[in-house]
C-alpha cells in the first residue's frame, strides 16, 4: 500500500520536508495545506502535489492521507496533531514538540490512546557523526561516562535580519525560547545517546533586550535567549549545557563527552548537518583524532537522498521518516518518536521550574 501523506507548511514543509518524504519508497506527498485557499492552491500547483487543503481539519479527517506533517507553529499544532490522531493518522510533529508542558502532556496521552505513530522533527540523532557517536558510546569507547559539556549557540537575531522568516520567535505566548527551540534539539540528542536525566539545576534568561537590524529597525522581544544547566544523567554523567539564540559570533555545536576509558567530540559550525558536522575521539594515554565516517551512515538502501543533499536536513528527516514507515509497516520502532518528546519536554519543564525556584529539581517529580 502507497502511504499518503499531507503537509501542514507551504514554507519548510516544502522546502526540506517535501524532498525527505519523495525521497522514500512506498510514499506519496498527495496534500499540502495553508491557512487559505489561495495560497494552498499556489503551493499546489509550485510543488507539484494534488490536493490543495486551506482547512487542517479537513486534511486530518480526510480519509485518503495516511500520514500528517505538521510543520507550523507549537502553538497552532496542539490541536492540529490532537485532530489527527482522532481522524485515525499517523503524525509527524514538528519541534518544539508543544507550547507548554500541558500541552506536551495532553499530546502524549492523545498519541498513547490513539496506536498511531508518533515521530517529532528532532531530526540531529540521525545526523552520521552524531549516529557514530552514538554507536562508540554504546561500544563502550568512553568506559565510564563522567563529564561533559554541550554548547549550541547561534547567533539567529543579532544582527536582526529583517527578510529571516522566524522573527516571530520574539513573540511570547507561543511556546518558543533558546531552550525550547535549539534546546530541543539537543537534549533529543543527549537522552538518544546517554539516556534518562535525573536531576539538573539551570538558569533560563532573556540576555538581549532589542533585535536590531543594520538598517536601524528594531524588535523588542519577549522570550528568553540564553539558559545554561548542570544535568545529571541516570548513567552518572554529569554535562554542563549551554544554549542560545543571540551568541554573538555564535560557534554552532559542540558535544563533548569523557569517560573512565576516553573521550568523544563532535561538531559542527552551526546546527548540525550531515555534511558539516565532524566528530574526534580518543583513548586514555592517546590522543584526540578525528575519526572518519564510514560510508554506510553516508547513505541508505532505498533512499532517495543521501549526505550530499542539497537540502542538507532532508537526508537525517528522510531517515527519521522512513522510520516512521517501518513502524506503519510493523518493522521496527520509529525514532524520535513521542516518548522521546515527552521526555524531553519533562526537562525543559525541570529547567523552567529550576530556573524559577533557583532549586535543583528531580525529573522524578514531573510526570
Amino acid at each position: 500500500m502507497t502511504l499518503k501523506v499531507g503537509i501542514i507548511s507551504a514554507n519548510w514543509g516544502a522546502f526540506a520536508h517535501l524532498p525527505a518524504w519523495r525521497s522514500l519508497p512506498g510514499v506519496e506527498v498527495t496534500g499540502i495545506c495553508t491557512s487559505r485557499q489561495e495560497t494552498a492552491e499556489a503551493a499546489a500547483e509550485k510543488f507539484g502535489i494534488a490536493r490543495p487543503f486551506w482547512s487542517a481539519e479537513a486534511m486530518a479527517a480526510d480519509p485518503d492521507i495516511h500520514i500528517v506533517d505538521c510543520g507550523t507553529r507549537p502553538s497552532l499544532r496542539h490541536k492540529m496533531v490532537q485532530d489527527c490522531f482522532a481522524g485515525g493518522k499517523h503524525v509527524y510533529n514538528g519541534i518544539p514538540f508543544a507550547a507548554n508542558i500541558d500541552d506536551a502532556r495532553d499530546l502524549h496521552r492523545a498519541w498513547q490512546a490513539s496506536g498511531k505513530v508518533g515521530v517529532v522533527d528532532a531530526l540531529s540523532q540521525w545526523v552520521p557523526a552524531i549516529r557514530l557517536m552514538k554507536e562508540m558510546v554504546d561500544a563502550g569507547d568512553l568506559g565510564q561516562p563522567f563529564g561533559g559539556t554541550l554548547h549550541f549557540n547561534m547567533a539567529l537575531f543579532n544582527p536582526l535580519i529583517l527578510q529571516f522568516p522566524y522573527n516571530w520567535f520574539a513573540q511570547g505566548g507561543l511556546g518558543v525560547s533558546a531552550v525550547r527551540n535549539l534546546g530541543s534539539h539537543a537534549l533529543h540528542v543527549l537522552l538518544h545517546i546517554f539516556g534518562p536525566v535525573a536531576e539538573l539545576v539551570a538558569d533560563d534568561r532573556q540576555l538581549l533586550d532589542v533585535w536590531t537590524a543594520p538598517t536601524g529597525e528594531t524588535i523588542v522581544p519577549e522570550t528568553n535567549d540564553f539558559a545554561n544547566a548542570l544535568i545529571r544523567f541516570e548513567s552518572g554523567l554529569t554535562l554542563q549545557f549551554q544554549i542560545s539564540w543571540n551568541a554573538t559570533l555564535g560557534e554552532g555545536w559542540l558535544l563533548d563527552v569523557f569517560g573512565s576509558k576516553g573521550r568523544v567530540v563532535t561538531t559542527a559550525p552551526s546546527f548540525p548537518t550531515p555534511r558539516d558536522t565532524r566528530i574526534s575521539a580518543g583513548r586514555v594515554g592517546g590522543a584526540l583524532e578525528e575519526v572518519a565516517i564510514p560510508d554506510r551512515l553516508k547513505s541508505a538502501e532505498g533512499i532517495g537522498l543521501d549526505w550530499t543533499a542539497p537540502v542538507p536536513p532532508s537526508y537525517p528527516m528522510a531517515l527519521a521518516m522512513r522510520s516512521m514507515v517501518d513502524a506503519i509497516e510493523g518493522k521496527g520502532r520509529a525514532a524520535p518518536d513521542f516518548q522521546q518528546a515527552w521526555d524531553v519536554e519533562r526537562v525543559q519543564e525541570a529547567i523552567r521550574l529550576s530556573s524559577a525556584d533557583r532549586r535543583w529539581v528531580a525529573l522524578a517529580d514531573i510526570a
